[in-house]
């Protein structure tokens, strides 16, 4: 099959379950370092699937970069091939939908319960899962739902946690998240977090029971990873 291309925004939000993920079963990928200048390609030709991470920046910032993203992910779900989004990622494929990202009402920052929208829709994405599950957040906007989306998650703090559309997922959480990376984003965003505005919890409270937190989380991972795969490999 054709490579997972996987665009990573900053050094520290790479692909993380998602690669071990990716290993366990075989499937080949790349990642793609927009943050060192590396470019997204220029089609879809030798993608098996499209995977975009998250990011600080917005998807309404004035960077080169973001439209060729949007451009191509355009052009993945017109070939039908497979796209999946964590947080930035999510909101780049609602913009290129023509949804739009604007900042949420607080943001939202640590461990907070995610309730899923049970349809007969959002079964094939759903499968599985729990009602209510643990998830992992750091962002300050949120996207809107394209037309024709199907809403799968939702929280307390953010109405649209997830969308899918044919064989694309987006996702404003992390289920990519591991403790290293909760770890390394704490470290590097003390003074964010110094702020505590609502929403924000600290870092002893992000790192409490962290190992089980992570472990139920990549149960989560597993069954959208899956179902996202099932799309990717009959492609």
């Amino acid at each position: 099959m054709k490579p997972v291309v996987i665009l990573r925004h900053l050094d520290c939000e790479g692909p993380g379950y998602l690669a071990t993920f990716l290993d366990r079963d075989n499937i080949p990928y790349r990642v793609v370092a927009i943050d060192k200048g590396e470019s997204p390609p220029a089609d879809v030709t030798d993608v098996g699937g499209l995977v975009l991470m998250g990011g600080p920046m917005s998807v309404n910032d004035p960077l080169s970069w973001i439209d060729q993203e949007v451009n191509l992910i355009r052009e993945a779900h017109a070939r039908g091939i497979p796209i999946l989004g964590h947080c930035l990622g999510g909101q780049l494929i609602a913009k290129a939908f023509g949804a739009t990202v604007q900042p949420n009402r607080s943001k939202e920052i640590g461990w907070y319960d995610i309730e899923t929208i049970a349809s007969p829709a959002a079964e094939r994405w759903l499968n599985g899962l729990p009602q209510h599950f643990l998830g992992f957040h750091w962002h300050g906007e949120t996207f809107g739902l394209p037309s024709g989306a199907i809403p799968l998650f939702r929280s307390e703090l953010c109405q649209h946690q997830g969308f899918a559309v044919g064989n694309t997922l987006a996702l404003q959480f992390h289920v990519e998240i591991t403790a290293a990376m909760i770890v390394e984003w704490t470290e590097r965003n003390t003074a964010e977090l110094a702020t505590r505005p609502p929403g924000v919890q600290t870092k002893s409270q992000m790192m409490e029971d962290v190992a089980e937190r992570v472990e139920a989380l990549h149960r989560v991972a597993d069954a959208l990873y899956s179902a996202w795969l099932r799309a990717t490999r009959a492609g």
